[in-house]
């Protein structure tokens, strides 16, 4: 949302939409494609990225009609309330998305593996270490070594804090009307978020060919590969949220008064940032 304009209505009402038909037929889709392709079956990767190809377009073409709307004038304070209660409310499930996964870590590590390593299991597992990055029951796992918070995961933490910085200063500059600055401290954030993601992938490759770190690694694998994946998954789309904000921008949207578009977008990177944060502590040093 960007402009509002004395002439909105008391509560814009969208007229019926065919979009969110088309996004659940869209997603409907991909994730077929998606189980089939993680299952080999010949046809699933091409489905899938058909289903994501649609996905975007329906996106685009949805997400093109809002702008339109707020352009024109249509949204009131009233609409820029449901907007803030919205994003909150999604971001509050990406919390819950996150602490599902952290329980699982905490569940295996704490829980499980001292009960599998005490008195009652050694008949069962004699050789089983209780150590977390360990082998599994009977080494069932090939032998892997863990990550270390040096150096990638260090670098992409101050990276990520970086552009939570270069971001407010952004949005700053906004508030003051200073478009030009706004454009490139954002661009400055949306470059910090693609260098991390750069680094992660270097670091996977690291993992796979160096540590012998695989998702099959066990326990340790599958919350590793599960949470960081994720959490850059969060990071990429994060980046394509504020690269749109970055065009609005440049074309002259929003004004120093109304720009909820920056500032949803602003709070989904805000929350990416605090989540690698425990994730970095959590995962790479605990």
């Amino acid at each position: 949302m960007s402009a509002q304009q004395g002439n909105a209505p008391y509560y814009f009402v969208p007229g019926p939409s065919k979009w969110p038909v088309l996004a659940g037929a869209s997603l409907l889709v991909t994730m077929a494609g998606a189980a089939a392709w993680v299952n080999a079956v010949a046809w699933g990767s091409a489905v899938c990225a058909v289903g994501l190809l649609a996905v975007l377009t329906v996106l685009y073409k949805w997400f093109s009609d809002a702008i339109s709307e707020s352009e024109g004038g249509m949204y009131s304070e009233r609409i820029d309330t449901s907007y803030r209660w919205s994003m909150s409310w999604f971001i509050f499930s990406e919390v819950m998305f996150f602490a599902a996964f952290f329980g699982a870590l905490f569940y295996a590590r704490s829980i499980t593996m001292p009960w599998l390593g005490d008195l009652d299991h050694k008949i069962l597992w004699p050789d089983f270490a209780a150590h977390w990055g360990n082998v599994g029951p009977a080494g069932t796992v090939e032998p892997f070594r863990t990550m270390g918070p040096f150096p990638i995961p260090t670098i992409n933490t101050a990276l990520l804090l970086s552009s939570g910085v270069t971001l407010t200063i952004s949005h700053h500059a906004l508030r003051a009307g200073h478009r030009a600055k706004t454009a490139f401290w954002l661009f400055a954030t949306i470059l910090l978020g693609a260098t991390f993601m750069g680094f992660q992938a270097m670091e996977y490759m690291e993992a796979y060919q160096d540590y012998n770190l695989r998702l099959t690694s066990g326990v340790y694998g599958s919350t590793f590969f599960l949470l960081t994946g994720f959490h850059g998954f969060h990071v990429t789309i994060g980046a394509i949220m504020l690269s749109v904000v970055l065009y609005r921008v440049l074309k002259g949207h929003f004004t120093p008064e109304h720009h909820f578009a920056f500032e949803g977008a602003a709070w989904y990177w805000h929350f990416v940032d605090v989540v690698w944060l425990g994730l970095y502590v959590v995962v790479y040093w605990l």
